[in-house]
């Protein structure tokens, strides 16, 4: 039975062995306390509306319906419709064509408009015209549509925007039929559509977001809105002194429908006590005071109304008939701010129907999740190659560390964008999310393996201890025999005080220096809570994914050639894994109609060029030599030689053996083919084993039968060999060993 005294002892080799360090919780309780963190830290300031504030809209609602519906019967009424400027619709059209109806035989628009618009934004400054603006046609127009203009009130409405850098416009739109009979008449020309547009600024990540609600002319295909900063709120009453007198009356009725909708969607959500989350008012993006109006125009087609109907409705609801070929959705328009004196031109917005994108979205993810089942299958195939101790000795954790932020980004967009797509296609985004998550903990697991077996590398090489002095040692006798007198004992030394308690952040940091999984794991949950945030915030900078893409190889080729031993990295993974990672990156960032309408980056090419390289270069390292690309004078110094040239006992001895085998404890017996006389230093020839020369000593240095460490200890080759693939240290002393 052991004692408390007593050391561990390694019953194999019966030698005394290090005790075994014990996992450490800490590292586990770090990553731990940084996901909760990323989990819990998001926008959490977002609150929900209360009962009384949606009790206090549906009271106003029916206020403003009940005047309303009264002035539409020309009764007594609170309300009355606003006097449209009439320089507004002579100075849009001087920047855009407002349709006309069509022969439904010979062309037709598009009906529905729900979907995301994409478009370019040219801005004029109406206070300030430049040279070419004040020799314009539409000058006349412009001075007259800002007479009503207070100059003084203009820098406070605009607020911090910088409205002449905004180059680009993206509207997400639903466009609802409002059908309704009005004296014995079916009217189902009317719709109201509702949205917001974002503009964005080429110089920062900011965007300023505009919500707008109007009224869309199906016949001539033609938007009339008003847009207001996000927040404010807009009169839905309003709407009908934006459209011509032609369409003015079925326009009011298709508000006052609309406004009694919307009174009871809201009363459902009150009995349902479903309430849904706004945001506060103390949100940091960009505001404005200016109110604008937004007029847009469809571009006409020329399929026949029949047929373009028969295309929505196959769109809207599939069944598989053939229908013509998808006209392209666009539309020119204005956006007018009286009060700021500001006119944003929309230049051709091309727009994709929400069910089309849908569509995209849904066969996305199916090639996507084929390609995160391609890279788990070569993961694992090349993981239970490099299972052994040698295996993991050759490649580096830090591949593997990239690959699992990779993988991390992957995860959080692809729940991003499931978030974002809503319905059915948001489910089919789980999949390559769950893929990408499982690929993320594998490899995060990978570089921890990767770690802990190459962390004796670099471990200081610890001297032997000198031997311990007896503890009762025999006096000493003099010469006639009789004993030394006894020494008078020495004062006892104070024991020393305790030292201080270090702190818990002392200790934290003292921690992860010195342990490698703690250190791994604090880069990785750092690198995580960076890729959360960014991501989550939509503005995740190009350079970082590129960056990751461009190093994803590089440190294996850097561990391959530092340690003169190729990778053994199979080239089905290296050239699978190059390709299946490209795919997300080329996608998103080389294909010009993605998903998430990214535009197109030049750059991408040259990092999956890059990496392509970097393959080639791994390649080579495995089939010519690990540092084939470095002059002689800048390669690594020859690694560590096992089998240098030993002496041997005499020849005439019975058992011509160098000594027994460390692991074994067999002899290790000596090629006689390996034997040659070498002249001491004393004059004399002694036998030694030799180092054969050319072809043959090429064979024979690879099969000698002995193996001397590092540390002095002998080994048969074989019994080394079969020892290093499960530890990288010595089986005596627990010393690292170097790669056989």
């Amino acid at each position: 039975m052991s004692t408390p005294g007593d050391e561990p002892q390694d019953l194999e080799n019966g030698t005394e062995a290090a005790p075994r360090q014990q996992r450490s919780s800490l590292p586990s309780f770090l990553f731990i306390t940084f996901a909760l963190f990323m989990l819990t830290n998001g926008r959490g300031d977002e609150v929900s509306m209360t009962r009384d504030q949606y009790v206090d809209g549906l009271q106003s609602l029916n206020h403003q319906l009940s005047n309303y519906s009264a002035w539409l019967n020309g009764t007594s009424s609170n309300f009355s419709l606003p006097v449209q400027d009439p320089n507004t619709i002579p100075f849009a059209e001087s920047f855009m064509t407002f349709g006309s109806e069509l022969d439904p035989k010979l062309g037709s628009y598009y009906s529905n408009m729900t979907g995301f618009w994409h478009g370019g934004l040219q801005p004029h400054n109406l206070t300030s015209l430049n040279a070419s603006e004040a020799a314009s046609s539409w000058r006349h127009l412009s001075e007259q549509f800002m007479l009503q203009t207070n100059l003084t009130e203009i820098f406070e409405l605009l607020g911090p925007w910088n409205w002449t850098r905004s180059n680009k416009l993206s509207l997400s739109a639903g466009d609802k039929l409002v059908p309704f009979e009005h004296g014995g008449t079916a009217n189902k020309n009317i719709a109201v559509i509702h949205g917001k547009i974002d503009l964005s600024d080429p110089e920062s990540s900011e965007e300023l977001r505009l919500d707008f609600e109007g009224i869309h002319v199906l016949s001539t295909g033609t938007v009339y809105a008003r847009a207001e900063s996000a927040g404010r709120g807009m009169d839905l009453r309003v709407l009908p002194a934006l459209v011509p007198e032609k369409y003015r009356n079925d326009s009011a009725r298709a508000v006052e429908i609309e406004l009694a909708s919307r009174i009871s969607k809201l009363k459902e959500k009150i009995d349902a006590g479903s309430f849904e989350q706004d945001t506060p008012e103390t949100d940091d993006s960009p505001k404005t005071n200016c109110s604008f109006k937004l007029f847009a125009q469809l571009q006409p087609t020329h399929v026949p109304k029949e047929l373009m109907d028969e295309l929505e409705k196959e769109i809207d609801e599939p069944t598989g008939i053939t229908t013509v070929k998808s006209p392209e959705l666009s539309l020119e328009g204005v956006l007018l701010s009286q009060n700021c004196g500001i006119l944003l031109e929309v230049k051709h917005a091309v727009g994709v129907q929400s069910q089309r994108l849908y569509g995209k979205i849904t066969t996305y993810s199916g090639v996507s999740t084929l390609v995160n089942l391609a890279l788990l299958a070569l993961f694992r195939r090349q993981a239970a190659e490099s299972s052994s101790a040698v295996g993991l000795s050759r490649v580096s954790r830090y591949t593997f560390l990239i690959q699992s932020l990779t993988d991390a980004i992957s995860f959080i967009g692809h729940i991003t964008l499931g978030i974002l797509a809503e319905g059915r296609p948001s489910l089919s985004v789980l999949a390559p999310a769950g893929l990408a998550c499982l690929l993320f903990v594998y490899e995060a697991q990978m570089a921890v393996l990767i770690g802990q077996i190459q962390a004796p590398e670099d471990a200081p090489t610890q001297q032997p201890a000198p031997p311990a002095a007896p503890p009762n040692q025999p006096q000493p006798s003099r010469g006639d025999g009789s004993a030394t007198p006894d020494q008078p004992n020495p004062m006892p030394t104070p024991t020393p005080a305790a030292p201080d308690r270090p702190s818990f952040w002392h200790f934290l940091w003292v921690h992860i220096r010195t342990d490698p999984a703690a250190r791994l794991w604090t880069l990785l949950s750092l690198s995580l809570i960076v890729v959360f945030r960014i991501v989550i915030m939509l503005s995740l900078p190009l350079f970082f994914i590129g960056s990751l893409y461009s190093c994803m190889w590089l440190m294996q080729i850097y561990r391959s050639a530092r340690r003169t031993r190729s990778s053994g990295l199979s080239l089905e993974y290296l050239v699978g894994t190059t390709l299946g990672r490209l795919f997300f990156a080329c996608y998103f960032l080389g294909c010009p109609k993605n998903i998430l309408d990214v535009e197109p980056r030049r750059w991408i090419y040259a990092v999956g060029l890059f990496m392509c390289v970097q393959v080639f270069v791994l390649f080579l390292q495995e089939r010519v030599d690990p540092a084939f690309f470095l002059p002689k004078r800048m390669s690594r110094a020859q690694t560590y030689d096992y089998h240098p040239p030993l002496p041997l006992p005499d020849p005439e001895a019975p058992e011509q053996t160098l000594g027994d085998c460390a692991i074994c404890m067999d002899a290790i017996v000596v090629d006689p083919s390996l034997r040659r006389r070498s002249k001491s230093s004393d004059g004399k020839e002694r036998p030694v084993i030799a180092r054969a020369s050319g072809i043959l000593g090429k064979v024979g240095n690879a099969r000698k039968t002995y193996s001397l460490a590092p540390c002095h200890h002998l080994f048969h080759t074989a019994c080394l060999e079969r020892w290093l693939a499960i530890k990288n240290i010595c089986p005596q002393c627990r010393r690292p060993l170097p790669p056989l």
